[in-house]
């Protein structure tokens, strides 16, 4: 006995469906099809279903002898007490590396602002070199446009 109320043929309810799915939003109208097409593949009786659903607990439920969720996978052991231990220990150790990996790339990164810096300083002392060395008063050097005038306090009026 099936108990779905649409059948998957193609009858004025099915196509009107999949009209108004066309017309609302294009994936309903396609999903309409498509069970207007294949839907008897999907369907079934009530009892087809609970038996699939059934197989489906088994397959995947506590109760199964050899499925892969009574073999502690789930757990994140592997039944083996040896291997968990070596597992653990090796994760450990890459939990380390990773920590000293990340340390040395935060080290790294500060030396290259460190040096970008430095760069970036000594492209700027000498764009003022180059600019107010071609002014009258103003020196060279580290004193970033300082003349000196203006470090004497005496300046040209």
């Amino acid at each position: 006995m099936s108990t779905a109320i649409i059948k998957p043929h193609w009858s004025p309810l099915t196509i009107a469906l999949m009209v108004v799915g066309f017309v609302v939003f294009w994936p309903l109208g396609l999903t309409m099809l498509a069970y207007i097409l294949w839907g008897e593949m999907f369907g079934g009786t009530a009892e087809q279903a609970q038996r699939l659903l059934g197989k489906t607990r088994g397959l995947f439920g506590r109760g199964a002898s050899n499925t892969w969720s009574n073999r502690s996978f789930a757990m994140g052991t592997s039944g083996n007490a040896a291997f968990d231990d070596y597992r653990a220990e090796q994760l450990r150790r890459l939990d380390e590396e990773r920590k000293r990996l990340d340390e040395e790339v935060g080290a790294f990164g500060e030396y290259m602002r460190n040096l970008h810096m430095a760069r970036d300083r000594e492209e700027f002392d000498r764009f003022m070199r180059d600019r107010n060395g071609n002014r009258q008063g103003y020196t060279t050097g580290n004193d970033h446009g300082v003349s000196k005038a203006d470090a004497t306090g005496v300046g040209d009026i």
